[in-house]
């Protein structure tokens, strides 16, 4: 009897096991279309070191909602909690590998510090340590990891303005001094990232910067100038940072908003590894506005939809890439209205536009599939099932498109 028990105990342990790892994989759902953007003008990208880095990173995703995570009242906590904070979900090597077998070969890992430093800045050893090890999992398998600053955007920790450089100066000197500390001999897979979407909260130009604006014109020179910072700072911490590749924002990390001239890449000791992060989540009705009806992404008649997408990336294209220096779309994806042929393509034109600019683009995966809100999740963190596989596919298939 005890062993008739054990045997079926075994089936089930194994049966669990075989569906886990047929999860990793993602499995065309029946009656949904992949399309595959063939015959796709030719940009014709550069061939150097940098671009060739960028395409090697071939398609990313990000670690949403999980390290970013924040306590609105900025208590200081030094336990791993927040963590699974905001998606219930603590993140596991299997996810990781996972996102590998599915296809991704890039991974965003968005951090905010300010809930885990003391009085002095100095960043809890656990939380750091935790970010290392998840960054080092993504490293393990080769992957590309990147790191960064996410929701300190608060007059408390960094606020580019003038008013409140100091107290800025202060807190990203001392994160970024940490972080280069923590990261320094890793190789060139793993990045460091500024900052994310910095702006001007709380104000009527939050997510729209006017260049004709005095308080905007001072926000994208700070930006400019903590830019400069974080590269001096990493740069002169020795070892891999030397020559490691950086990430840099503009105002809110806008694609119009990096393309103006008042946007300036920092100057660096290494050559071209500067890396311009850009975020779009267009077209904005159907892709982000929760409160819009806009639910179609249809690749025969809305051409309009599809012509948001590639004049912004046009102008990356020319500003950027087309003299060499390489760019990500750090974020992008379109939330769930039910949908999914919808989704599907336009994650295919997406990636594929993406790729035939020289661009390496970054799903957001918050980790939110049910209720409302944004739910931008493609995998459950817990079972490792993909919601929306035909999603990744579209990504997949069209991601390295002129790119191979």
């Amino acid at each position: 009897m005890k062993k008739s028990i054990f045997l079926c105990l075994l089936l089930a342990c194994c049966l669990l096991f075989q569906a886990t790892s047929m999860a990793a994989a993602p499995v065309k759902t029946e009656g949904i279309t992949i399309p595959v953007m063939e015959g796709m003008k030719d940009y014709g990208i550069p061939e150097n070191e940098a671009l060739a880095f960028v395409r090697d990173m071939k398609c990313g995703w990000n670690l949403g909602n999980t390290f970013d995570a924040v306590y609105n009242d900025n208590r200081h906590d030094t336990s791993l909690n927040l963590e699974s904070y905001w998606n219930g979900a603590v993140t596991t090597k299997e996810l990781i590998e996972a996102l590998k077998e599915a296809g991704f070969n890039s991974i965003r890992i968005p951090v905010s510090w300010h809930n885990h430093v003391d009085e002095n800045d100095v960043i809890d050893e656990a939380w750091l340590n935790r970010v290392k090890e998840v960054a080092g999992w993504a490293l393990d398998l080769g992957m590309y990891a990147i790191v960064n600053i996410h929701h300190d955007n608060e007059p408390a920790f960094f606020y580019p303005d003038r008013e409140h450089a100091e107290r800025t100066d202060a807190y990203m000197t001392a994160i970024w001094t940490q972080m280069a500390e923590a990261f320094r001999d890793c190789d060139d897979h793993l990045l460091l990232e500024s900052m994310n979407e910095p702006r001007l909260k709380g104000t009527n130009f939050e997510w729209w910067w006017d260049e004709n604006d005095k308080s905007c014109r001072e926000s994208m020179e700070r930006i400019n100038e903590l830019n400069q910072k974080f590269v001096d700072i990493v740069r002169a911490s020795g070892g891999n940072n030397a020559t490691r590749y950086l990430v840099v924002p503009s105002y809110d990390a806008n694609p119009g908003y990096a393309v103006n001239e008042a946007f300036v890449l920092p100057k660096d000791t290494a050559e071209n590894r500067i890396i311009v992060a850009a975020h779009a989540y267009t077209p904005y009705n159907f892709a982000l506005n929760t409160g819009s009806p806009d639910k179609t992404f249809d690749l025969e008649n809305e051409p309009e939809k599809k012509r948001e997408i590639t004049l912004f990336m046009n102008d990356l294209y020319d500003r950027f890439v087309a003299g060499g220096i390489p760019v990500i779309m750090d974020e992008f994806g379109a939330i769930d209205k039910d949908n999914t042929q919808d989704r599907v393509n336009f994650a295919a034109f997406y990636s594929a536009a993406g790729s035939i600019h020289g661009l390496t683009c970054f799903w957001w995966d918050n980790g939110n599939y049910k209720g409302g809100g944004e739910r931008f999740s493609l995998i459950n963190r817990k079972t490792l099932e993909w919601y929306y596989p035909d999603i990744v596919l579209a990504i997949m298939e069209n991601c390295m498109l002129n790119r191979k």
